[in-house]
């Protein structure tokens, strides 16, 4: 939606109720696991934090910023890049794209760790940072 028209940025600052149905429908696994929180079934986010991330998008005016590197990117996320420093890939299970080991390969030629997660999406440092702490401690210890 942002990137084919990114005019419709602007509803995120004129009313939380319009920013709050933004951030609740940004994929369809994530707004399943958010659905499942506000019935009372938390996977690593509460309906507390749901709240609390929305309300911090409103309160500091921030969602348009935040949400132009989609509207305004011209490259494809998911292209082979060739970045040569050393790289940690966490594969989430949930996530819009996960990323195979033989695409990681290509597009990290110093690939340091690969692995795939047993839950997890796209929101992954907020759903599950256990998890994401524990990836970004195991990829990088060989860098010490």
């Amino acid at each position: 939606m942002m990137g084919s028209r990114p005019q419709t940025l602007t509803g995120l600052v004129d009313s939380p109720i319009g920013l709050a149905s933004f951030m609740l429908d940004h994929d369809a696994a994530s707004l399943a696991m958010i659905t499942r929180a506000f019935d009372g079934v938390t996977e690593g986010l509460s309906r507390d934090d749901v709240l609390d991330n929305i309300t911090l998008f409103w309160l500091t005016k921030t969602a348009v910023s935040a949400s132009r590197l989609y509207a305004e990117n011209t490259s494809s996320f998911f292209a082979v890049k060739g970045v040569k420093l050393p790289v940690a890939v966490s594969v989430f299970p949930d996530e819009l794209y996960q990323a195979p080991k033989s695409w990681a390969r290509q597009a990290y030629p110093n690939l340091i760790h690969y692995n795939k997660l047993p839950k997890g999406g796209h929101f992954a440092a907020w759903e599950q940072p256990a998890l994401l702490v524990d990836e970004v401690r195991t990829g990088f210890r060989p860098l010490r």
